[in-house]
């Protein structure tokens, strides 16, 4: 997805338009989400971009897309720019070296005495 959202909307008031336009987001992450992953991926994960315009944005993290929208609802941006590209990845074998010890031996720090 790479679009431009006009902030205005000649019969909407803004605080709805701004929440159609997430959900509108929303909805894009989650079909995109919901895509068969190609063989030995293990999840999706998106590269994220948001700015006032396409030459000035800049990488987001998906979390951070709605607080960037909101922001730019406070600046009273005539418009901004998103993308959101899908990227198939594969999980990150375990670290097997880690040291089970104190669990063995009974020296939990977070139980309680």
């Amino acid at each position: 997805m790479k679009k431009t959202f006009a902030l205005t909307h000649p019969k909407l008031k803004p605080a709805r338009w701004v929440d159609a336009i997430k959900h509108e987001i929303k909805k894009y992450l989650n079909r995109e989400r919901r895509k068969a992953l190609p063989d030995g991926m293990g999840y999706w994960t998106f590269d994220c971009r948001f700015g006032a315009s396409k030459d000035v944005a800049e990488k987001v993290f998906p979390s951070d897309i709605n607080k960037q929208i909101d922001a730019a609802v406070a600046q009273e941006l005539p418009e901004f720019y998103v993308e959101i590209i899908a990227r198939a990845c594969k999980h990150k074998p375990r670290d097997l070296h880690v040291d089970y010890q104190d669990d063995i031996d009974g020296d939990n720090d977070n139980a309680s005495d």
